[in-house]
């Protein structure tokens, strides 16, 4: 089994897959992100499915890299006997991309082309539906060979000669300089008939695909040291929205583990109000403001009730019910359970109120006007809030150890009802002002009183616990406490101390501060580029540099993160590509360019 940094991903705003250094696409859901997987051997190797091209023996090298700015995959493998660029990429068809693009199918087009001398390449495509439960038949249909099962189809055609069995489709065939073997896998439901696609359309597919991705990252306003970086961040972000409604997925993946053999295997593939949030406000530092809106109507719709009902994730098209499920697929590398689903979007999480009014505050200093029946939602939220700060929640980690006090929760309320406050006295909003100002410095003071511990001054994890948590780190991006504050200058010097592991950072000690799991992970990215962001806060750039310069080098071959990273086996780890990761790269970034004055960092300012 490949290494997680040893995939790389291709998308479409639609879908997302995962294709390794030895060309073969290993996960894939089909039509969208949390559908049912066509491809899932990352997961398991024999029952799970892939699609395998590749030299027919072993390259003496091999090197990846994405063509220009755009999410189209070159894999260039080198022989003793020739040379060949495979290109991998899930097509952005006419109008895709686009709100309410609602495409029947999707589309897989991969290009097989010799740059220099022969070599014989195999291609070996065993897709399996259901994660790996149904094993397709395999048909000649209309010049294609159609895998049916349930209520899936795929639609393999080629211009080479392929050879069907019970197990799927082979090919084996040989390049000469110049020659191109084009291969195009098309999705439908079963019980509709789609005409087959003809590999000839496997060019107007890439230049369109091309196009699109271009032109989407010249957008960028940002032009500073780490440009390259900065886009590939955000490309990957726009690729994890979801087209036809505005959703946005926290990760492509499903059960990579936090921790190779352990039980910390969770489904990404749904849209977490605070991973939204967060990857909007990155994309709106750029100048993203089409994203913004098309999300913001997202939420009105899923979020549509009671706000006592609001979750804390949803599908994309806003789905509430995302049972739990255990698959018997053997995990990545023995890490089981492999789950589907997710239970946490049962859980109170208080932080996930303060974090959406942040996110109508950043698209209202955006230049984004809120709609009436917007700001109605907006008051519903922050009158919650004031009813509800006092209760213990389940936290920004998603504990399932029981709801506590936890401080950056308490935090967060704070941000909803001043974020509230904001739009009213910077933006002419109307609501009860004297209440929600009244209610903001309750909490305040609640957490100067109840969140720090008094031998250390510095703030805890929770109120009457003397742990740390990672998300402190975030007190003053969120503007609830200066930087340069002694308890806020304490907390960093403690995090430091007591959450740092061969130079990157815990989320908690998970040996010390019970979450309801065997203790147990990797270093969590995102906490690591926090502290990046603490340290420019507070006038350490040198060290601030350092450890984002260290930060930079454990991405991948192609520029690509996942949620956690192990120092000592240095592995990348947990779902990948993780959403948090690329947003807190590209907020570092920016604020080490600008000594941290960027409005990543300084969220609640105006």
């Amino acid at each position: 089994m490949r290494p997680i940094e040893d995939y790389a991903f291709v998308g479409d705003t639609h879908s997302g897959g995962l294709i390794s250094t030895e060309g073969s696409i290993d996960w894939l859901c089909l039509p969208r992100f949390d559908s049912p997987s066509c491809f899932a051997a990352i997961l398991d190797p024999d029952l799970g499915g892939h699609w395998r091209i590749a030299p027919a023996t072993e390259p003496t090298s091999v090197s990846r890299r994405y063509l220009g700015e755009t999410l189209i995959l070159q894999t260039t493998f080198t022989t003793d006997s020739g040379v060949v660029r495979l290109t991998d990429f899930l097509p952005v068809e006419e109008g895709g991309g686009s709100p309410r693009d609602a495409r029947p199918h999707e589309v897989i087009a991969r290009v097989a082309e010799c740059t220099d001398g022969h070599v014989e390449m195999t291609c070996d495509y065993r897709p399996r539906f259901d994660y790996g439960s149904i094993v397709p038949w395999f048909r000649p249909h209309d010049g294609a060979i159609e895998a049916v099962g349930g209520p899936d189809a795929l639609d393999l055609v080629a211009n080479v000669d392929l050879e069907a069995d019970a197990e799927g489709v082979k090919s084996t065939f040989t390049l000469s300089a110049g020659e191109t073997a084009s291969f195009i896998a098309s999705y439908h439901l079963s019980h509709i008939e789609v005409p087959p696609r003809s590999p000839e359309t496997c060019h107007e597919f890439l230049e369109h695909t091309r196009s699109f991705w271009e032109t989407w990252a010249s957008r960028c306003r940002y032009t500073g040291r780490w440009r390259d970086e900065v886009v590939r961040s955000l490309l990957t972000l726009k690729a994890l929205t979801f087209a036809p409604t505005g959703g946005v997925v926290a990760a492509p993946t499903t059960s990579l583990p936090e921790q190779i053999g352990g039980p910390r295997n969770w489904d990404y593939r749904y849209c977490w109000l605070r991973d939204a949030t967060f990857t909007l406000d990155a994309l709106l530092d750029e100048g993203y403001t089409d994203e913004a809106e098309e999300w913001r109507d997202w939420l009105l719709r899923s979020v549509a009730g009671d706000a006592e009902d609001m979750q804390i994730m949803y599908g994309v098209l806003g789905e509430r019910r995302l049972p739990e499920i255990e698959l018997s697929l053997a995990g990545y590398e023995g890490s089981k359970p492999v789950r589907i689903g997710n239970a946490a979007h049962d859980q109170f999480q208080l932080d996930v109120y303060g974090e959406v009014m942040d996110s109508f505050h950043s698209a209202r200093r955006a230049g984004i006007d809120t709609p009436p029946h917007a700001w109605e939602m907006e008051k519903v939220i922050v009158d919650f809030v004031c009813e509800n700060w006092h209760r213990p929640d389940e936290g920004i980690w998603e504990v399932r150890s029981g709801r506590k006090h936890f401080v950056h929760s308490k935090v967060m309320a704070w941000v909803a009802v001043d974020r509230g406050i904001k739009a009213i006295e910077r933006f002419g909003k109307s609501g009860p002002l004297d209440r929600w100002i009244d209610v903001r410095q309750q909490i305040h003071d609640d957490v100067f009183a109840k969140g720090i511990d008094p031998q250390r001054g510095c703030f805890v994890r929770a109120y009457g616990e003397p742990e740390l948590d990672a998300s402190l780190l975030t007190l003053p991006f969120v503007g609830f406490v200066p930087a340069t504050d002694p308890v806020m200058r304490n907390t960093i010097a403690a995090i430091k101390d007591e959450l740092m592991v061969d130079g990157y950072v815990l989320r908690y000690r998970t040996e010390r501060a019970d979450d309801g799991l065997p203790p147990g992970e990797g270093s969590f990215l995102m906490c690591s580029f926090w502290l990046v962001d603490c340290l420019v806060l507070i006038g350490e750039m040198d060290e601030a540099e350092k450890m984002f310069e260290s930060l930079r080098g454990i991405r991948n071959d192609v520029d690509l993160l996942a949620e956690q990273y192990d120092p000592r086996s240095r592995r990348l780890l947990g779902n990948f590509p993780q959403a948090f990761s690329h947003v807190a790269f590209v907020t570092s970034a920016l604020a080490l360019d600008s000594a941290g004055q960027t409005r990543s960092i300084h969220r609640g300012e105006p």
